[in-house]
């Protein structure tokens, strides 16, 4: 009988890309509006960037590697052809479910995804996807529709309780109709709040340190607190990479 892997917990250390998706705008916050949850003011980065619009390309992929791919440090490491051969195998499965044990795919010489992609670099980001994987992404069509108090209540509790699980939710942030956030993350943990509930994210904007997110039960919404791209303030969380229609 088949031994069903159970994926690993995500690891902030050791299970994210070593590099950022790169911003393709300067940002910066409107005077005046305090609290950082104000409009932002943005121009174009000159030299534009080589490698942007790439967040959900990004968490695609450590959902891959986290459900399909194990490590051994101590194993010899391999040719750069070999590895390339073993990166499109792990690429190629089906990002909404998990591999049995007998069928991961081994990488020997490495700890994680982090070592792994800080010396090949060039490599994840050549197969990883292009830009329009991040535009065409089946999961999209359900920013149009209204997310409800409701649905935000029960995403939370959702991401929660995968959490608990030891799973590793991926979510979309957005503020549709507005397109002022249109966003990636990796849920890797979360804590009960005086408020609500807080989580810890893998941003793929930032290959640092890790984001936080925020519920709040009154008002039954998420949080985002300001970074380099955005002001701060409410939006809408979608649990993405879910099921065949999500």
């Amino acid at each position: 009988m088949e031994t069903q892997s159970i994926p690993r917990p995500f690891k902030f250390e050791r299970d994210r890309l070593a590099f950022a998706n790169q911003l393709l705008w300067h940002y910066t916050p409107e005077p005046g509006i305090g609290q950082g949850r104000g409009p932002m003011r943005f121009s174009r980065r000159v030299p534009a960037p080589d490698y942007a619009h790439r967040c959900f390309v990004m968490i695609r992929a450590a959902r891959l590697f986290l459900h399909h791919a194990q490590w051994s440090p101590s194993g010899a490491r391999l040719t750069g052809d070999e590895y390339l051969r073993r990166v499109r195998q792990v690429l190629s499965r089906n990002p909404r479910k998990t591999s049995p044990t007998s069928e991961l795919i081994d990488f020997p010489g490495y700890d994680g995804l982090f070592s792994f992609s800080r010396d090949h670099e060039i490599l994840l980001k050549k197969e990883c996807g292009g830009a329009w994987r991040s535009y065409v992404l089946r999961s999209h069509w359900r920013m149009v529709l209204p997310l409800s108090p409701a649905h935000q209540q029960w995403t939370s509790g959702w991401l929660h309780d995968q959490v608990q699980r030891g799973g590793s939710p991926l979510v979309h942030l957005v503020s549709f109709p507005a397109l002022t956030i249109n966003h990636g993350m990796v849920v890797f943990e979360s804590k009960k709040t005086g408020h609500g509930m807080e989580y810890q994210t893998y941003d793929p904007n930032d290959a640092i340190q890790p984001a936080r997110l925020e519920y709040d039960d009154a008002r039954r919404s998420f949080y985002l607190p300001a970074n380099a791209y955005w002001a701060g303030g409410d939006l809408k969380v979608i649990g993405i990479f879910r099921n065949w229609w999500i």
